[in-house]
């Protein structure tokens, strides 16, 4: 029998399963250093269909964290650059792409109760609540990034309740806004490390830091889908 490139996560978590990963539709807002990664370990887990939501073109800026940040793809947009490479990963997967940035005043243009899994990987509040309100009221489950700039140890990310979260700035924020709004039971990924002070207004970025946070929300998203 030929080999597929699923044949090592078939052995790990069984053919039904990554079968069943074949049949999912999970969308990333933010294709940057966190959620590029997402979207990476997803196409290589096997999920069939990615929703891709993201404005911004490949920056060389970029290219000391972001997966799809090389000389090659400088000035693409990062919803085409990435078509084209999870298409080179598994050429089956299905790969819708909104070259936008998503707003209250166009979140129409994503059907949420079509979506099995929503990774928030956006920088923007008013993004994030938006996403968040919109998974609630269509009953998908959603993990939302925190902050990952002005990070040095990516040991210290946890995946926790939106209640549980401590230290982290944009983490705060987000916590008085859901409970503004009433609410309650979101998912998160945010760090423990208190922000190394740099002095700038943009945050500070490391090769290893978002990577690794993207990284451990794609596991957190497998793994719900593949439960029992």
């Amino acid at each position: 029998m030929p080999e597929s490139i699923f044949d090592r996560t078939e052995k790990l978590i069984g053919e039904d399963k990554v079968a069943g990963l074949h049949n999912k539709t999970v969308a990333v807002f933010g294709l940057g250093g966190v959620g590029g990664y997402v979207c990476e370990a997803l196409a290589r887990a096997g999920v069939g269909h990615l929703v891709l939501v993201d404005h911004d073109t490949v920056n060389i800026t970029n290219i000391n964290r972001q997966v799809i940040a090389l000389h090659s793809t400088l000035g693409m947009k990062k919803t085409d650059a990435f078509l084209a490479r999870l298409k080179d990963i598994n050429p089956n997967i299905e790969v819708t792409v909104h070259d936008c940035f998503f707003l209250p005043e166009n979140s129409s243009i994503i059907d949420f109760k079509k979506l099995d899994y929503v990774a928030d990987c956006v920088d923007t509040v008013t993004a994030k609540i938006e996403i968040i309100s919109k998974c609630k009221e269509a009953g998908t489950p959603v993990i939302s990034s925190m902050g990952t700039g002005n990070k040095l140890d990516p040991g210290q990310f946890q995946i926790a309740d939106i209640s549980k979260t401590e230290v982290c700035p944009l983490a705060k924020v987000m916590r008085k806004e859901l409970k503004d709004r009433g609410i309650k039971k979101v998912k998160v990924l945010f760090s423990k490390e208190l922000p190394v002070k740099t002095g700038l207004r943009t945050p500070a970025s490391i090769s290893f830091v978002p990577p690794v946070a993207g990284l451990m929300i794609a596991g957190e998203i497998v793994r719900d889908l593949i439960k029992d």
